[in-house]
C-alpha cells in the first residue's frame, strides 16, 4: 500500500481484528443490556453512547490513527454489519443477536414481570401511552417492546388479531407489583 495512507499490511490486519472484536463486544453488551439500551436516550445515556463510540473508534484505529487505519476500520465495520445482516436470516443467529418482542401490557393491565425482565418502568409505559394519545388504560389492547427497543401501542378498539402477537414473547398474565 502507498505510504501516504500510513498503513501497512500488518497494521491493516491488526485494525481488522480490533474492529471485528470491538464490534462483536459492543453487540454483546447491547444484547445483554436489553432492547431499550440505545432507544430514546436520556442525557446521561447519550453521554455513555458517545463515550462508547469514542472508545470503540480509538481502539480500532490502533496507536497512531491514520487515514489508512480509518479507511480499514470503517470498511470493516460496514462489512461486519452487512455480514451480520445476512446471518440474521439464519434463525439460530437471529435468536442469538436479537431479543424477541415482549408483551408489556394487555387488556388486563401491565405485565410487571415482563416489564422487569425487559427493564421497562411503569413511567416509560405511561409516557408511551400518552404519546399514543391514550388517556385511559382501558383503551389499551397491547403494549409491546419491539426488537428495536421501541414500544408499540395498539388500541383495543382497533381489533386485536392474536396473529399479530405470533412473534411476541408473552408469559402467563402477571399483575404483581
Amino acid at each position: 500500500m502507498p505510504d501516504h495512507l500510513g498503513i501497512d499490511l500488518t497494521a491493516a490486519v491488526r485494525v481488522v481484528v480490533a474492529t471485528v472484536a470491538m464490534y462483536l463486544f459492543f453487540v454483546a453488551l447491547v444484547r445483554i443490556s436489553g432492547q431499550r439500551s440505545l432507544v430514546a436516550l436520556s442525557g446521561y445515556e447519550l453521554a455513555c453512547v458517545a463515550a462508547a463510540g469514542a472508545v470503540l473508534g480509538r481502539t480500532t484505529l490502533l496507536e497512531v490513527p491514520t487515514l489508512g487505519t480509518g479507511v480499514v476500520a470503517l470498511t470493516t465495520l460496514f462489512a461486519v454489519q452487512r455480514l451480520l445482516g445476512r446471518c440474521r436470516r439464519i434463525r439460530a443467529v437471529r435468536r442469538l443477536l436479537d431479543r424477541d418482542p415482549v408483551l408489556l401490557m394487555d387488556t388486563g393491565g401491565m405485565r410487571h414481570e415482563a416489564m422487569r425482565r425487559a427493564r421497562v418502568t411503569e413511567d416509560e409505559i405511561r409516557q408511551r401511552l400518552r404519546l399514543a394519545g391514550i388517556g385511559d388504560p382501558r383503551e389499551v389492547g397491547w403494549v409491546v417492546l419491539e426488537r428495536t427497543g421501541q414500544i408499540s401501542v395498539v388500541r383495543a378498539s382497533s381489533g386485536l388479531d392474536p396473529t399479530m402477537l405470533a412473534d411476541v414473547r408473552a408469559q402467563a398474565p402477571d399483575r404483581s407489583t
